[in-house]
């Protein structure tokens, strides 16, 4: 029964999808978003667009996760993300006074192709990440549900993601973003409502939830996410895409409603970990498996359905903005339907071959480009926002400084590597690594800066 639901929801999600998408597309709205009378995307499209692809079903199993383990602190340090809404808007409102279209745009003036190339490869895996990571959500949950076939719903999501997001680009993905938005908040607000309704909640007890395993190290991630969240939006493509395709008044406005909206979501769905936590429920795969446990069938299904929705909504604008990257900045293919889609193409099976190939920490993938990404902190404040010129050794040394510290979080068990670090829990680790990361890049571009 609860694998007919699943199957049942995911063909309805498609075909609105589809039915959204615009019959007709040009290549200005495939890479550009502008519809078919030539228009930049409204407000609210905007808002919805940013949350629902920053909601994704990785971030949402994060949330819930850090919320079982570490209680509300875990929870307060997924959700400090997402004042990435504030740092981009900040960050894109700089680049647009500047006379900049994109982050490329502003690094290649600065520090010409090695600036950019550096960056481009940092986003390029982040893209893949984003793949990878919500496919990976899609197995697990009929893993779960059905006791296997994670594997087949893996391929045709991908497939299905893929049909509608090459048809229209990004104009597709703002606009099926709408509509699986409002299918989300849908779901996952009648969910949250039975939660919080149910006879054993307590608001109280949730607020302050230690977790099973102590709040000390959700703490301890707040703080990597303060260190990591003025770098952290100007890596992430979609983000930044959106950024440049309204005036700036309704771009900026849609930054703010972004915000504090998606910050609530993740919030909300973070109770849903530190319930089960309080509950004393065992940690079951991913907690899709205690949630099956916990909760009444109508609202886990409500709870899977609003991953599903989230994986959807982000695979297509991670495909979209994928195809932007290698078309208009690294000119890769042409600048056509056909030259877009064959890069979606490519991806989306690079990105499926992840998947298959396995590694099931959602988290690591989040710690690792985040702290690859943190080059761009001095860079961008030192550069963009004092506006000093910068010298590419000084560029150079804080970009290799975060690809050290990233790839030293991902091979912390190595033993060369290990012998480097705190003998600490993985998150102390990866805070002391973050310090070390922005410290180096710090001294190096104050070190490498002068007046313009």
């Amino acid at each position: 029964m609860q694998t007919t639901v699943l199957i049942l929801s995911l063909a309805g999600i498609v075909v609105l999808s589809l039915v959204a998408a615009p019959r007709r597309v040009g290549t200005d709205g495939f890479f550009s978003g502008q519809n078919a009378e030539g228009h930049a995307p409204g407000l609210w499209v905007l808002v919805l667009s940013q949350v629902t692809t920053w909601i994704f079903a990785r971030s949402l199993m994060n949330a819930a996760i850090l919320g079982y383990y570490y209680g509300m602190a875990g929870t307060l340090a997924y959700a400090a993300y997402y004042g990435s809404f504030l740092s981009g808007g900040y960050i894109v409102g700089h680049l647009r006074r500047r006379g900049a279209r994109s982050v490329q745009d502003w690094l290649s003036d600065s520090f010409g192709k090695t600036g950019t190339g550096c960056y481009n490869l940092v986003i390029g895996l982040r893209l893949l990440s984003e793949v990878f990571a919500n496919l990976l959500v899609v197995g697990l949950i009929f893993d779960a549900v059905a006791g296997g076939g994670g594997t087949v719903a893996i391929i045709t999501v991908s497939l299905l993601a893929l049909a509608y997001s090459a048809w229209g680009g990004l104009s597709a993905a703002l606009r099926t973003d709408v509509v699986q938005m409002v299918l989300f908040l849908a779901a996952f607000g009648i969910a949250f409502l039975a939660l919080v309704l149910s006879p054993g909640f307590s608001p109280a007890a949730v607020a302050t939830a230690p977790g099973v395993a102590g709040s000390w190290n959700g703490w301890v991630l707040l703080v990597v996410a303060a260190l990591q969240v003025f770098s952290y939006p100007a890596h992430d493509p979609v983000m930044m895409d959106r950024g440049f395709l309204a005036d700036e008044d309704t771009t900026r406005r849609s930054f703010l409603h972004a915000f504090w909206i998606s910050t609530l979501c993740i919030v909300a769905f973070g109770v849903f970990g530190i319930q089960a936590g309080l509950a004393g429920e065992a940690y079951e795969g991913e907690l899709i498996g205690t949630w099956a446990r916990m909760f009444p069938e109508p609202v886990f299904l409500l709870l899977m359905v609003s991953l599903l929705v989230s994986a959807l909504s982000t695979l297509d604008s991670a495909l979209a903005s994928s195809a932007r990257l290698a078309v208009e900045e690294l000119g890769l293919a042409a600048r056509s339907l056909v030259g877009g889609r064959l890069v979606m193409t490519l991806v989306m099976a690079a990105g499926l071959a992840l998947t298959l190939w396995g590694n099931a920490t959602l988290f690591d993938a989040v710690a690792v480009s985040g702290t690859a990404s943190m080059f761009l902190s001095p860079v961008l404040i030192v550069g963009l926002v004092l506006r000093r010129q910068i010298a590419l050794w000084a560029y150079l040394v804080a970009y290799g400084a975060a690809l050290a510290g990233a790839f030293a979080y991902f091979a912390r068990s190595w033993p060369t590597v290990a012998a480097l670090l705190p003998d600490a829990h993985k998150y102390e680790q990866l805070l002391a690594i973050c310090v070390v990361v922005l410290a180096t890049g710090f001294a190096a571009v104050l070190a490498g800066a002068r007046k313009g």
